[in-house]
């Protein structure tokens, strides 16, 4: 009897052995790479990256203003006067309509379509108020993936005012947390809390920067966009495969453009001609005012030993509001920068109904330029599952969304992303049975 069950049991053990060995070629069967398969040079792995895209084309953009939503509305072009040609739009009537999506269809420079914010009015900041000041306007574009940018570019509208105050977030967790890309402003310490064009380092090179650089970016196409190089000016970009840091910084799910302050023009020589003695205040295009806002006095913000209203940026031309002394949403609050707040007076100028049918804003075509994140284990991605989620087509032994970790039993050496000189092939490990 007891030869018997040992027999069984050696029965057992070959069988078991054999299913293991049978499993593993026909694994390591499909396994094998295709010859035309850019993951592979023949049967050697290497690195492989997905193709380079505009990662906004096509996609859906939020835009917390637009025109003609809430009805039919007059806008103004801007002409050699402070007033151009006005229309209506009207989000009811198609060829009147200017929603979010033109900012990611086709970009025809010579056709251009414009999404259009609804129009703003210079008015004064009610400290007192939680909404945010009445230029803020944010555009929000899900990329639906991990994404290594390049760089993100606004092209503004012909005839169109391009904003003084842009902020541009990202983020890493499908819009659960964002933080700062970059911001621009002719006023970077008033506005943001910045110093204008920092110098990177080593050691700020994961720091969103501020400049005044998109006021002086020629003329043409050129003068009417801005155009934001994620890793420009970064020491660490010339040896990016090796860098954890930079890897992380150019990572984005989304994409958060928010308009803090249009820069508008100066008011026509016509219209303050009567400003002076004996002339009535219905003569003038603006008005003066008092009002109370909110602004900081802290180092953290204006510097330190700083006079709340000086500033060593260039000043702003044109009708100036409340806004043009802090412009930060609530949800806009640096870490570590928690003003104290105190009330001062300053003049606000508000700008007549008719003036303010200018100013809005007005975007031709959002682009985003990137790769799909893979860590250098795919060439490109594909969509998965019911709602066509895209994830990386991953080769090396990898898996996961990113390629971001190894196959089960393919763990002989640990994952890692693939360099131009390892590609960190995901090795399978072998069972050894012992007598």
């Amino acid at each position: 009897m007891a030869c018997r069950k040992n027999v069984r049991v050696a029965f057992a053990v070959v069988v078991a052995c054999f299913a293991i060995v049978s499993r593993a070629t026909v694994s390591d069967a499909l396994d094998q790479p295709d010859p035309a398969d850019p993951c592979y040079d023949g049967d050697r792995a290497r690195r492989c990256v997905p193709d380079f895209v505009n990662a906004a084309y096509g996609g859906h953009v939020e835009a917390t203003s637009t025109c003609g939503v809430n009805g039919p509305e007059r806008y103004c072009e801007l002409g050699p006067t402070s007033q151009g040609v006005c229309h209506t739009c009207d989000d009811s009537q198609p060829k009147r309509r200017h929603p979010a999506a033109h900012l990611t269809d086709p970009n025809n420079p010579y056709n251009a379509t414009c999404w259009r914010s609804e129009t703003l009015s210079a008015q004064p900041v009610d400290p007192a108020s939680a909404l945010p000041p009445p230029d803020n306007v944010t555009l929000t574009l899900s990329l639906g993936k991990k994404y290594e940018l390049t760089y993100i570019n606004l092209q503004f509208c012909p005839k169109a005012a391009k904003p003084d105050s842009i902020a541009v977030y990202k983020s890493m967790d499908y819009g659960k947390t964002w933080q700062p890309f970059q911001f621009y402003s002719g006023q970077c310490r008033k506005v943001y809390g910045r110093p204008n064009r920092a110098v990177i380092t080593k050691a700020n090179e994961q720091e969103a920067l501020c400049t005044d650089s998109h006021r002086f970016n020629g003329a043409g196409s050129s003068a009417s966009r801005v155009a934001f190089s994620t890793l420009e000016g970064r020491p660490s970009a010339i040896d990016f495969d090796n860098s954890p840091v930079l890897q992380d910084w150019v990572t984005a799910t989304d994409v958060k453009i928010i308009f803090n302050r249009l820069h508008f023009p100066s008011a026509p020589p016509e219209s303050s001609a009567g400003s002076g003695a004996g002339s009535s205040s219905s003569s003038s295009s603006t008005t003066t005012t008092t009002t109370s806002t909110t602004t900081s006095t802290t180092g953290s913000i204006l510097g330190d030993g700083m006079d709340p209203k000086s500033d060593s940026d260039e000043p702003l031309k044109g009708n100036k509001t409340g806004a043009d002394l802090l412009m930060l949403n609530p949800d806009q609050e640096l870490q570590g920068h928690e003003p104290e707040k105190t009330t001062v007076v300053v003049p606000v100028t508000t700008a007549s109904p008719s003036a303010g049918r200018t100013y809005h804003y007005a975007v031709s075509d959002l682009s985003v330029g990137g790769r799909c994140k893979c860590n250098g284990h795919a060439s490109k991605c594909i969509p998965s599952g019911p709602g066509g989620t895209l994830v990386c087509d991953c080769k090396h032994n990898t898996a996961g969304r990113d390629c971001e970790r190894c196959k089960p039993f393919h763990f002989d050496r640990p994952w890692a992303r693939a360099t131009v000189r390892d590609p960190n092939e995901c090795k399978r490990k072998y069972l050894t049975l012992l007598d």
